[in-house]
């Protein structure tokens, strides 16, 4: 108790807390992204429900990874070298996660470019794919994201609490935004593929981090933010133009 006040007092702890809530956040971007999509493959009825467990099992695996924060740091360490490169297990974590990002949204924009999908497109409920397989996939790509998060949160704070409290709130937002923005994506088609083309970016990312190219974050959801700002406009102008005819 006496630790927990002594951080409540402290203002450079409420300065790092805030700089982590707001870096999850952000990075809790990328996942909801991909669960938006996914969950918009189910069935109406099953959609909602799937983003609830997906978050839910988000914040479940973050809070269980805070746990074991000493054993997490030792997944930095390399554990063999190739390329000139020393790799450790994060690297060939954030790798694994970046191929399956660069499979699904390369799949899923051949779904929706494809005339003749076949039977593994939506069918006329909306749903192509089984609630157990969204779920499976959600977690998989939860778990990248996680490793990634929780590494990097133990680079900005020794205070377990503040990681906690962080990762609490950022999943909340995550929760709270999940069903509007799945619900805009699936209203605006054209927001599908741009949301698709930042998975590509992002799994990329992904893949040239864990070969050890360090790419700063701040390009990445800089060209997201005026992807999404010149999207935002065609919307507008499409819906302008209705609204004249």
């Amino acid at each position: 108790m006496e630790y927990l006040l002594a951080l409540a007092a402290d203002p450079a702890a409420w300065i790092a807390l805030a700089t982590l809530i707001a870096m999850e956040v952000v990075l809790g971007i990328d996942n909801l992204i991909f669960i938006s999509i996914l969950t918009n493959r189910l069935p109406e009825d099953q959609r909602s429900r799937g983003r609830r467990i997906g978050i839910s099992l988000a914040l479940i695996l973050r809070l269980g990874l805070l746990g074991t924060v000493a054993f997490i740091v030792q997944l930095t360490e390399p554990i063999f070298a190739a390329f000139g490169h020393g790799f450790s297990w994060r690297d060939l974590i954030l790798i694994a996660g970046g191929l399956f990002l660069v499979w699904k949204a390369t799949k899923e924009i051949h779904h929706n470019v494809d005339p003749d999908p076949g039977p593994d497109m939506f069918d006329d409920k909306g749903g192509s794919i089984g609630f157990g397989a969204a779920i499976g996939q959600i977690l998989l790509l939860d778990l990248v994201f996680s490793v990634d998060s929780i590494i990097t949160a133990v680079g900005m704070t020794e205070h377990i609490p503040i990681m906690v409290i962080a990762v609490v709130v950022a999943v909340t937002v995550m929760l709270v935004a999940a069903d509007p923005l799945a619900n805009f994506i699936a209203r605006n088609p054209t927001v599908v593929m741009l949301a698709l083309g930042f998975l590509l970016m992002i799994g990329m990312t992904l893949i040239a981090e864990g070969f050890g190219a360090h790419v700063p974050k701040g390009y990445i959801y800089a060209a997201m933010a005026f992807s999404a700002l010149i999207e935002g406009l065609n919307i507008l102008a499409r819906r302008s133009r209705q609204r004249a005819h």
